[in-house]
């Protein structure tokens, strides 16, 4: 038996379109007895839109096959917030309706939060950079929930999460505190719990170097590059983050060997 994490922007669809062959390369890993899960950084989108939109797809999946970076930062805090303590939230209602399940306390006085949580913005504005950066100076924890510099879409990109946490970080000259999603090894147990089995036996499949390959080989997992979103080969064969195996698509997954 072996187990596959996949990650879905890029690699399972672009945007709206279903990347050619992803349907019957995951009934088949399922029909051999293979475990799979489903792992995206983007927290603009709820869990629940996950399992609607693979499902319409011809991907059918339940809430629990599907794990994203809002639910790994709601855990995170549910185990560091202590009683009296609060989150300030820059992000959107997705991650905020994410933490309101987990009860995690939020605030809108953001002077008065332990933590902010740094999230992917679409009306992100200056004074939203201001309030984490004051919040960081202060001492506050920030917690961002995906490192990704851009979003890849059917018809180019959108900028992500990491350019927040860059400009960020050139203001304050140090690091946020912690990265939920990918490549956090976060990230990584939270999917390996999910699959249960030894990270020898799973796959991580995705299209972003610096998170899934990075990830996968973090964690002692079966890296795999896709061509069908924003990593090329040339990169991989020249960057810092070599993947085990390269492959055109997530059609060729399910001929993979470790």
């Amino acid at each position: 038996m072996r187990g596959y994490i996949f990650d879905l922007d890029g690699t399972v669809y672009l945007g709206d379109k279903m990347i050619d062959g992803a349907a019957e390369a995951i009934r088949t890993l399922r029909d051999r007895g293979d475990r799979v899960v489903f792992l995206s950084n983007k927290p603009i989108a709820t869990r629940e839109s996950y399992v609607k939109k693979l499902t319409k797809m011809g991907i059918p999946v339940t809430l629990d096959d599907v794990l994203n970076s809002s639910q790994i930062v709601a855990e995170y805090l549910l185990s560091q917030v202590r009683e009296g303590e609060s989150v300030y939230v820059i992000g959107e209602d997705p991650i905020i309706e994410e933490l309101k399940r987990h009860q995690i306390p939020m605030t809108d006085d953001s002077d008065r939060a332990e933590y902010i949580v740094l999230s992917w913005d679409r009306q992100f504005t200056y004074d939203k950079l201001n309030i984490a950066f004051q919040a960081m100076l202060r001492g506050a924890q920030i917690i961002a929930s995906n490192p990704d510099a851009t979003c890849p879409l059917d018809n180019g990109q959108l900028p992500d999460t990491g350019t927040f946490i860059a400009a960020l970080e050139v203001a304050t000259g140090r690091s946020i505190d912690v990265v939920a999603g990918k490549p956090s090894l976060m990230a990584a147990e939270a999917a390996r719990r999910h699959l249960d089995l030894p990270s020898e036996q799973i796959f991580m499949v995705g299209d972003r170097l610096e998170t899934d390959i990075k990830m996968g080989n973090d964690a002692g997992m079966n890296s795999v590059l896709v061509l069908t979103g924003v990593g090329t080969r040339e990169m991989a064969e020249n960057g810092p983050y070599r993947p085990k195996f390269i492959v055109d698509s997530i059609k060729d997954v399910v001929h993979l060997i470790p």
